[in-house]
């Protein structure tokens, strides 16, 4: 700032004022007589002119150099907000060509897999028989049971010998009998047959069942037939094979009632004798708890094969021995 003449009396005082960032002068003429008071008060009317409020927010818009962090923050902030970051529409556009290309991928292997047939369930034996009503035995389901078991294991001639007349049989039960009952029928002169039965280790009468809890049944039944004969219970079941010999040798037995097994067990060791025999009844009506027979569970059936071979069949060729379906 420059004035053209000392403070003082004067006419006129120009005051040439610069301001910050601008070259060209500004120039601002004053009253006459100024003092030192109007001078700074004149001074002070320049610095709220128009052309300072510019240069006021003239720095304000003009950048700087270098921008506090916390400006910096602003600007993150201001940038984030306004500019959000787009969506990938690509990759959303390729995940939904493969998730439709599997879907038709799927959809052909099920075209060309054929629907898989439930597979029906055997019947079982208890299913047939539930729904059919039990039929009596009879001597020709027995050879036909003997034909089939020993068919790939003989010759012609040994199933030629195999074969049982109709004379080797007597009577079946038809389901009305008792085993009393039914033992009467066939053997009506028991009590003469059980006197001359004199013979140790040795039975007149053998019955065949499929288990023990069926043998103490049928042994109970006897009550009203055996009279004064000795019963003997012969099975597996918590007896061992060397105390039943000796029961057999011990005294005189009239009726033996046991398993399949346990019987052959006896003859291969020679505690049971056969000759003596002269007749056989096998259980063979009677179902369990499944409906099955004697000869319906493979293990007992099997065992009852091998009872018939160990010389009992020779017994009935002979007519020695008759057999009862009861």
């Amino acid at each position: 700032m420059r004035a053209s003449q000392a403070f003082g009396v004067a006419s006129k005082v120009t005051i040439k004022y610069t301001p910050l960032g601008v070259n060209a002068p500004c120039n601002y003429t004053c009253p006459v007589r100024l003092s030192k008071v109007t001078l700074e008060v004149a001074l002070c009317a320049l610095s709220d002119s128009p052309a300072g409020e510019e240069e006021r927010e003239e720095p304000e818009k003009q950048p700087t150099g270098l921008a506090s962090p916390q400006e910096k923050k602003g600007k993150k902030r201001k940038s984030v907000t306004e500019n959000p970051v787009p969506v990938k529409k690509k990759t959303a556009l390729k995940s939904q060509t493969e998730c439709f290309m599997a879907q038709e991928k799927k959809e052909d292997e099920g075209e060309k897999k054929p629907k898989k047939k439930r597979k029906k369930k055997k019947k079982t034996i208890t299913d047939v028989l539930a729904t059919s009503e039990p039929k009596p035995g009879s001597p020709g389901d027995l050879q036909s049971l003997v034909l089939e078991h020993f068919k790939g294991k003989r010759s012609v001639i040994e199933l030629e010998e195999l074969k049982l007349q109709d004379s080797c049989f007597v009577r079946s039960n038809d389901l009305t009998h008792s085993l009393s009952s039914y033992l009467k029928e066939i053997c009506p002169k028991w009590a003469k047959v059980q006197k001359q039965h004199t013979e140790k280790s040795s039975v007149v009468l053998l019955i065949v069942c499929s288990a023990a809890l069926r043998v103490i049944e049928l042994i109970k039944q006897l009550t009203t037939f055996k009279g004064e004969a000795k019963v003997l219970k012969l099975f597996a079941k918590h007896i061992k094979v060397e105390e039943q010999v000796k029961l057999l040798q011990t005294g005189v037995t009239h009726i033996g009632v046991g398993t399949p097994g346990r019987l052959s067990a006896l003859i291969e060791k020679e505690g049971l004798t056969l000759p003596p025999l002269r007749f056989l009844v096998l259980d063979w009506n009677w179902r369990d708890q499944k409906l099955r027979r004697m000869v319906d569970v493979p293990e007992v059936k099997g065992d009852l094969l091998k009872l018939l071979d160990t010389g009992i069949l020779k017994g009935c060729r002979e007519g020695k021995v008759k057999v009862g379906l009861f």
